[in-house]
């Protein structure tokens, strides 16, 4: 039997206003965020806030992660031509500060979307050149050359997200690789030192803390900035089913030991927290600590 949400996970509906508007702008301009498309719990404050997190290249995805609640879609399809200007159209309408581009996995493309990416980057910077962009990009296969086109265009932050921890990546993660991805981070840090690297975790899969707490150490051997940490939550019978609730308490214990012990510069690690929660911190962090 599924434990039961404790009180601490209820989060109110959002207020039809206050979303209303960046929601409306979504829908003018044809674009997708990972907000609506992976139910983000968040999506009523970052909306309220007006900030998304704009999900290209969708909305179908060609894996079909057990955990995640966006579409598979393993038809090859084109890439439009038009997303990057509506895009960049976006910030430029929102004022936004700092932007987070993420996609969904392309595996039926040979660059893995990369070109996309750039693409999106440069719009946001015509039409937006103050603005801060964070890419949360997929593992493009272990293609280091798709990599690089995409760290070519300069983004201030690369999020790529560890997910869970090893023992569970064939149950939960099952076309990813620990090791993979733990190289994908070096690779930025090493070929890119200037840009901020970051990557996120799921607890409440099956996970015991001392595994998250390896995770947090693979992490920061491989030179990784910025870590978040954030309840996972089924989103429906069909997904993988929650297998623990943590508590604010061991959420906070995460947090301590990764900024004291570890060395993170930041850890995000709440219940709700999601891999672009708050993600516009980034620019006090970039001031205290800059490159």
């Amino acid at each position: 039997m599924a434990p039961t949400k404790p009180e601490w996970l209820r989060v109110k509906a959002p207020q039809r206003e206050r979303i209303g508007a960046v929601a409306d702008l979504l829908v003018d301009l044809r674009l997708n965020t990972v907000c609506q498309e992976a139910s983000c719990p968040n999506i009523g404050e970052c909306f309220a806030g007006g900030t998304a997190t704009f999900l290209i290249m969708g909305p179908g995805c060609t894996r079909a992660c057990p955990y995640c609640d966006i579409d598979f879609d393993k038809s090859v399809r084109g890439l439009d031509p038009t997303e990057p200007e509506r895009l960049g159209e976006a910030v430029q309408r929102l004022g936004l500060s700092h932007v987070v581009i993420t996609s969904v996995n392309r595996d039926d493309l040979a660059d893995g979307g990369a070109s996309q990416f750039v693409a999106c980057i440069e719009a946001v910077r015509r039409r937006s050149p103050g603005t801060t962009i964070e890419l949360l990009i997929p593992d493009f296969c272990g293609n280091w050359e798709a990599l690089a086109t995409v760290m070519a265009a300069a983004p201030q932050v690369l999020n790529h997200n560890i997910e869970t921890v090893p023992r569970l990546y064939r149950t939960a993660r099952p076309q990813g690789r620990y090791d993979r991805s733990l190289e994908l981070l070096l690779r930025v840090h090493e070929g890119w030192p200037r840009t901020y690297t970051k990557s996120g975790l799921m607890v409440g899969l099956g996970e015991r803390d001392s595994e998250v707490f390896e995770v947090m150490a693979d992490l920061r051997r491989h030179a990784v900035d910025i870590m978040t940490i954030g309840q996972y939550l089924s989103p429906g019978p069909k997904h993988l089913a929650v297998d623990r609730f943590v508590t604010p308490e061991q959420f906070e214990a995460y947090r301590h030991h990764g900024e004291a012990d570890l060395g993170f510069l930041q850890v995000v690690s709440s219940p709700l927290t999601r891999s672009s929660y708050h993600a516009g911190e980034v620019r006090r962090l970039m001031r205290e600590f800059p490159r």
